[in-house]
């Protein structure tokens, strides 16, 4: 319990830091919301009533105070742009992220974890060198180029779907699913790659030790130690990746949604960086914030069930 307790504290603070660092963020960068609102030709009287409006008048610990304080209740503000509450506005936009990152996770872990086995389990031929090869040239691809090459290959030639079309999960929820398949895949594939290299050097590694040499002796066939000894001792650093990989994977659906026009939270956040739309962009960067902290401490909490040793520390 004072470990977990330990880590919900470090989770806390973290994201204090880190909507502390947002919000200061867009305080400092050059560019004046009122003049993307106003135009350039706005008088500084109009700038300033504007202002006034907008609370941006009032000294910035007040200003971060308050909107920390209504951010916690639920209340993200208002867009500057749009005059809607933002979490009116990141509502659906917020759970078609969320699918497509879950979906690209959960493919991550089913395709990775049986390959990387797989691979650790032919050390030497013919099969082995092919793994190894396609390993290393899939990983060196970029996720938005897949999603390119994915979109030319099945949506220009095949004519398996048509690029830029969409349909929400509020019309259809097995065409929506559809529809993010190959964004999903274009994201978990290069994640896959550098899972199968990880876990296959774990076994490899775990597998030239003593404890495996005793088993053998013992007359342990070579896939009952695999299962029972090498595979959990292999899988502790590989939770570890495959947390990371789960947090960069919501970052990775910003680049990904511009490349398959998904409209979720990446295209908003561009478009709002642009529109210098603070409180838009404040609420995106601290909920991905949120969602990279808790995915990490959830797999801090995995990693101490896997490993003994860091119970009994």
């Amino acid at each position: 319990m004072k470990y977990v307790a330990k880590k919900f504290l470090t989770l806390i603070i973290t994201l204090f830091i880190v909507s502390l660092l947002a919000f200061l963020a867009f305080q400092i960068i050059p560019g004046d919301p009122t003049t993307k609102l106003l135009g350039t030709e706005a008088t500084e009287e109009a700038k300033a009533e504007l202002r006034a409006e907008l609370g941006l008048d009032r000294p910035i610990p007040v200003r971060y105070l308050d909107w920390l304080t209504s951010f916690v209740q639920g209340d993200m503000g208002e867009s500057y742009s749009y005059h809607m509450p933002v979490s009116e506005m990141l509502g659906e936009k917020l759970v078609i992220t969320f699918c497509l990152t879950i979906l690209s996770f959960v493919i991550t872990i089913v395709l990775s974890i049986p390959l990387g086995i797989l691979a650790g389990s032919v050390r030497s031929g013919w099969l082995d060198w092919v793994i190894t090869a396609l390993d290393q040239v899939v990983m060196s691809v970029p996720a938005f180029f897949i999603g390119i090459l994915s979109c030319f290959f099945f949506g220009i030639i095949l004519k398996i779907f048509t690029p830029g079309d969409f349909v929400s999960y509020t019309q259809d929820w097995g065409a929506f699913l559809s529809y993010l398949i190959l964004p999903a895949l274009s994201i978990a594939i290069p994640r896959i790659a550098m899972t199968v290299k990880m876990l296959r050097s774990a076994i490899l590694q775990e597998s030239g030790k003593d404890y495996v040499r005793t088993a053998r002796s013992r007359g342990g066939d070579r896939g009952g130690i695999l299962r029972r000894h090498v595979l959990k001792n292999a899988l502790i650093p590989v939770i570890t990746f495959l947390a990371v990989s789960a947090a960069e994977i919501m970052t990775g659906t910003i680049i990904i949604e511009q490349v398959f026009t998904i409209p979720g939270v990446g295209r908003l956040l561009l478009a709002s960086i642009s529109n210098r739309d603070f409180p838009v962009v404040q609420a995106i960067v601290v909920i991905m914030a949120a969602w990279i902290v808790i995915v990490n401490f959830v797999a801090d909490l995995l990693y101490q069930l896997v490993d003994p040793r860091l119970r009994l520390r």
